[in-house]
């Protein structure tokens, strides 16, 4: 008798303690997520919340510029928000040209709304150029990169190599100029030709652009669109930028031309990302099977990886130079 009861009480016993540890492993497994939620939340730009006092807005142009819908919506924001002036840090090599100009076009929109000023990093050349141009004054280092005024089209051409291996590329096309150059076989006078006034017509509005935004005499222009790029000191005396200096002059600018308060607090925007871009659903799929939530854990790492796949989609090209002391 005094065994079954026994018995008893230990079924009992571990029936709560199982009870217990469940209940403090799915605790402990929601204060994981609600804190690698909160975290994304900030990094994401739910921090913006902190942005509706007063203050002068820092916007990093960054990496290949493509006039992505995040940039452009981070942009507009910033416009309808409480800041009295925009930073614009630019840190680029440039990008298409048709995304440069649809990053300079809602920038013009911004500073027509706002004091806006662009501080340039390392570089900021052609595409990125075109952006620090929808400011309203341009700041470099003395050793930063600025200009490379120009337009570029490049494409790989392989055929020598294919006639080489022994391999022909067949096709049938409606007109000798679809889809030329293609890379397959020798670029004719005609596709180059095209390519040509391609080029050529982008070159003249980034040109006058240029002439434009910063005043330029045609002697002016054409010293500095020879696609060269300058340094801070070098690109001075030729106008690219109006003075060479930092943030710090920026907002000495800010405060002494434009009129905005002295000392409001830089508070950084940030575009929103997705929660796969973060890296949250892989942080909690990890923390799910530490916790011994197996299924949902594999669950979170399948829509984790559908997720990348799709980023990866489509064709990039990047220019990068580097000058190093």
């Amino acid at each position: 008798m005094a065994s079954s009861e026994l018995l008893a009480d230990y079924l009992v016993e571990r029936r709560r303690l199982r009870s217990k540890v469940t209940f403090w492993r799915v605790v402990t497994f929601l204060v994981v997520i609600a804190a690698i939620l909160y975290g994304g939340w900030r990094v994401a730009g739910g921090g913006q919340a902190l942005t509706s006092s007063e203050h002068v807005a820092r916007l990093n142009i960054e990496g290949l510029i493509t006039g992505d819908r995040d940039t452009l919506r981070l942009i507009q924001n910033v416009a309808e928000s409480k800041a009295a002036a925009v930073i614009l840090n630019i840190e680029s090599p440039g990008g298409t040209t048709t995304g440069s100009e649809k990053i300079y076009e809602e920038l013009r929109r911004l500073a027509a709304k706002k004091p806006t000023v662009a501080v340039v990093g390392n570089m900021a050349a052609s595409g990125a150029y075109i952006a620090a141009l929808g400011a309203d004054r341009i700041y470099a280092r003395g050793n930063s990169l600025v200009g490379s005024i120009g337009v570029l089209f490049q494409i790989p051409n392989v055929s020598k190599l294919l006639d080489t291996v022994g391999v022909k590329v067949e096709e049938v096309k409606s007109s000798p100029l679809k889809a030329a150059p293609n890379g397959l076989e020798p670029t004719s006078p005609e596709a180059r030709a095209a390519l040509a006034s391609l080029v050529a017509d982008s070159f003249d509005w980034f040109k006058a652009l240029v002439k434009e935004r910063r005043n330029l005499s045609d002697q002016e222009l054409n010293v500095v669109a020879d696609g060269r790029v300058f340094t801070g000191r070098q690109g001075l005396p030729l106008k690219l930028i109006d003075a060479l200096g930092g943030e710090r002059e920026a907002i000495e600018w800010l405060e002494t031309e434009k009129k905005v308060q002295a000392k409001l607090p830089v508070r950084e925007w940030r575009r929103q990302r997705s929660l796969e871009n973060l890296g949250i659903l892989g942080l909690t799929a990890g923390a799910a099977e530490f916790l011994g939530f197996e299924s949902m854990a594999v669950t979170l790492r399948k829509v984790e990886q559908s997720g990348q796949s799709r980023m990866l989609d489509g064709l990039v090209a990047i220019w990068q130079g580097d000058l190093v002391n």
